[in-house]
């Protein structure tokens, strides 16, 4: 379907005899949108470009069959659910997807075969079917927060309990970038309710199994559950330099200067109970209870009732730490809590996880699964993200275009900003960064050629 059939058939079926109508798109998901989405917007080629890392068969160094290696899975209308599906290039994969109208695209790993014959592998007899390689992948759920946010819970989401998500990303790129040499990261909204992360340098997607449980375990500090009133124990005499790097420069500021306030934490005696339960002294607990329950009816408000109490906690706590060592670093215990990232560790571990695709569309909420920068992780807003009934307008509109070398970014849709983000800021230096090893690995086998010839 061209991009002026589907415009004529938007138009026909909402067109009333108004000679200049008001169009109304239902912001709920459509599977009808949802095929027009795919027919026009969706950004196949830069998908494509992107997990062919280089390999486009322009250089002759290049591995031609590497994107077909590649699992995909779709989730397809009534949770019918098909795993192991490959692509030899970006047109057999927008076919597929054109055709089948998946609610959910997942991507997977690279396997040593072709994922989608790897029956036919086994029935010849060499059955061995394995990852080869996989982006290191991190998955983190603002669900996972709900025992210490209080504006919303489940799936709900607001700008109140949302930089939850956004510290989370400044934590873990630092650490990535700083800790671990990668420079090729890409942030995705979720789509509903948190972020996606996808390291993608060569030695990243290159991690074993281990290696991936040992990454995943250096970020692993919230170890509690419902059922345990201390969920995070700092050992040792100092914070690992990690940690200490992340409290100083994120998470300190981010609990006292907004969450303590947009929480409430300490405002009800329900609340401060379970900050309470963290300390390990009976005595200092008591004191505090009874210094809170028995003050009068104060005049600030909840917010500034959470700020003072915390001061309170913090001056009784530093002045009698070094009385007991279980107090060492109580503090700094509560803001972890409360601030670090919980990341889904079995997401990060192994190889054959599936993650969604960006540019997906939530089927519940209908919004698109947008890149994130994480240098104006500040600024991305949740609420704000592309739906398909907005990109609909736009497009019955004519103002949806993809062009990246507009000059004027006001004549470009919603999505076509998150396009060009991921284009110029994640795919392009990426990409640079893949032909240059490609270039050098195909120098080293000539001249070894070369080395074995001559001998």
């Amino acid at each position: 379907m061209t991009r002026e059939e589907t415009e004529d058939m938007v138009t026909d079926e909402l067109r009333t005899t108004d000679p200049n109508p008001k169009i109304e798109y239902p912001d709920e998901f459509n599977v009808h949108y949802l095929r027009i989405y795919y027919g026009n917007l969706f950004p196949y080629n830069d998908i494509f470009r992107w997990l062919s890392y280089g390999n486009d068969g322009k250089h002759p160094g290049c591995d031609e069959f590497y994107f077909g290696r590649r699992e995909f899975s779709f989730t397809l209308e009534n949770d019918v659910y098909v795993r192991y599906m490959s692509f030899k290039n970006a047109s057999a994969m927008e076919e597929s997807i054109k055709g089948k109208c998946p609610f959910k695209i997942d991507i997977g790993a690279v396997y040593n075969v072709d994922p989608y014959k790897r029956r036919a592998y086994a029935e010849s007899g060499d059955n061995v079917f394995t990852p080869v390689e996989r982006e290191l992948v991190f998955d983190i759920d603002i669900t996972d927060y709900d025992d210490v946010r209080y504006c919303c819970s489940g799936a709900d989401v607001c700008h109140s309990c949302w930089p939850l998500m956004t510290v989370a990303i400044k934590v873990i790129d630092t650490a990535l970038r700083e800790d671990f040499g990668f420079k090729h990261i890409l942030w995705v909204f979720s789509g509903r309710r948190g972020v996606h992360c996808w390291v993608c340098d060569a030695k990243a997607r290159r991690l074993t199994n281990e290696q991936r449980a040992a990454i995943a375990e250096y970020f692993h500090v919230y170890k509690g559950n419902e059922n345990k009133a201390r969920k995070v124990a700092l050992m040792g005499h100092a914070l690992h330099p990690f940690l200490a790097r992340s409290y100083v420069d994120f998470l300190k500021n981010f609990f006292e200067d907004k969450l303590l306030a947009t929480q409430k934490i300490f405002s009800s005696k329900e609340k401060y109970e379970k900050v309470l339960e963290m300390i390990p002294d009976e005595d200092i607990k008591s004191e505090l209870r009874e210094k809170w329950e028995n003050a009068a009816r104060p005049s600030l408000s909840e917010e500034a009732i959470s700020i003072t109490r915390w001061e309170q906690l913090k001056n009784v706590l530093l002045s009698k730490k070094q009385k007991a060592q279980s107090l060492r670093m109580c503090i700094e215990e509560i803001v972890f809590t409360f601030a670090y990232p919980r990341i889904d560790l079995e997401v990060s571990k192994q190889m054959n996880h599936l993650l969604k695709a960006p540019f997906c569309v939530h089927p519940k909420t209908g919004l698109v699964c947008v890149p994130i920068d994480p240098n104006n992780c500040d600024e991305f807003d949740p609420l704000a993200v592309p739906t398909l009934s907005l990109l609909l307008q736009e497009l019955n509109s004519g103002g949806s275009r993809m062009d990246v070398d507009l000059d004027d970014d006001s004549d470009r849709s919603s999505l076509g900003k998150s396009v060009d983000f991921f284009r110029s800021s994640f795919l392009e230096p990426l990409l640079k960064s893949c032909k240059e090893d490609i270039e050098s690995s195909y120098k080293t086998k000539l001249q070894k050629s070369k080395d074995s010839m001559s001998w």
